[in-house]
């Protein structure tokens, strides 16, 4: 892995991602771009609506005045906070004495913008909630989904409060996206000395597919060299996972975007979104 793209709006789970890709980029020996967004929407100069025939021409020029010297005052407002957000930012890598770092900020959409920078990424981490997670905490951030949805490489996706991984859960159904998953963690020397459970949860009981399927999976994890700890299990996939990653205590959730029969690009699969929303932990996830 050469690159983690870090989306950051100075928030608490940005801080929280601040402390995962230094802890993860060591060990993936990868580099790190910091990027700010700031959303265009809050910095467009005033429009030139024509109110003269309500309030008066004088009145009308005057208040277009003033709201044009208004989204000046915010643009400067938005390129001071992305300013301090970075330097934020920068100040945490240096005490962890990452130094293979860069700080970006851009002014536009961050979905829209994101396959200009994840095209030189390998990873994309971002919090799961933003800067309105105190007033949404039953909720995912505004761009987390359409980032996921429209992203073309893994999404790490930040819980609010970092603990160091040393027990993964692959939540593991057969699929393209999944087999991906696996092959990461095989490739990458990261999580060689970690514990890895595999995890699947089937639709019936008993079912010969999804046995074979994660039996294929353990071996291969064990020919790269992991001791897996395998389970099968029958119910609820979302409560089947919360219930596992709690009573093992699992660090990091790894697991595919979508299900093994996605039928529409359009959202990310229920399973997913769920996980996310109640998760305590990192979530990985490959489409």
């Amino acid at each position: 892995m050469k690159r983690i793209l870090l989306c950051t709006d100075g928030s608490s789970f940005s801080q929280s991602s601040y402390q995962y890709a230094a802890w993860l980029a060591p060990r993936l020996n990868a580099a790190i771009e910091v990027l700010y967004v700031s959303d265009i929407r809050t910095q467009k100069t005033a429009g030139t609506g024509d109110w003269s025939g309500s309030i008066g021409i004088d009145a009308s020029k005057e208040l277009l005045n003033k709201l044009v010297e208004l989204e000046h005052e915010k643009a400067k407002l938005n390129h001071h906070k992305a300013k301090f957000i970075l330097q934020n930012a920068e100040h945490f890598f240096a005490t962890y004495n990452i130094s293979d770092v860069k700080f970006t900020h851009h002014t536009g959409f961050l979905v829209d913008s994101l396959h200009e920078f994840e095209a030189q990424a390998d990873l994309i981490m971002l919090g799961k909630r933003g800067e309105n997670a105190e007033f949404a905490s039953g909720h995912l951030g505004a761009n987390l989904e359409r980032v996921v949805r429209s992203s073309h490489k893994p999404c790490f996706v930040t819980s609010r409060n970092f603990q160091p991984i040393t027990k993964i859960l692959l939540a593991y159904d057969g699929g393209k996206s999944c087999q991906k998953a696996l092959q990461f963690l095989i490739e990458s020397p990261t999580f060689k000395d970690m514990e890895l459970h595999l995890l699947t949860v089937a639709k019936k009981q008993p079912d010969e597919g999804a046995m074979s399927d994660l039996q294929t999976a353990e071996m291969k994890a064990r020919t790269a060299g992991f001791v897996p700890i395998c389970q099968i299990m029958h119910g609820e996939p979302e409560k089947i996972i919360a219930s596992y990653v709690e009573k093992q205590n699992i660090n990091l959730l790894i697991m595919g975007a979508y299900g093994h029969n996605r039928i529409r690009h359009l959202v990310i699969g229920s399973t997913t979104a769920q996980m996310l929303r109640s998760s305590h932990i990192p979530v990985l996830l490959f489409r």
